[in-house]
């Protein structure tokens, strides 16, 4: 019986992302509202590893900034439209 070795996938990777910079991730963040704390909860991140992104002592990867820009402005649509059924 063959050897089977794990290998990495040989794909190359997408050179088209990159990581945010500190000031976007900072400007996604304030745009929806939130503290450090509950951004980082949004995307499962500490408060100290969202203030490492935002610093830029560590980079964030491009998915989960992906993420946190969509997750954050579904919930901001979806709070604009309960506001808008509360006022009728």
């Amino acid at each position: 019986m063959p050897h089977s070795i794990n290998r990495r996938n040989n794909v190359a990777a997408s050179t088209t992302a990159t990581p945010p910079e500190p000031d976007d991730i900072r400007a996604a963040r304030t745009a929806a509202g939130l503290t450090q704390t509950e951004a980082g909860d949004v995307v499962h991140a500490s408060l100290r590893t969202w203030q490492q992104w935002e610093a830029g002592d560590r980079k964030m990867h491009p998915g989960l900034f992906e993420l946190f820009k969509l997750k954050t402005g579904r919930e901001r649509r979806k709070q604009q439209a309960n506001d808008r059924n509360n006022q009728e």
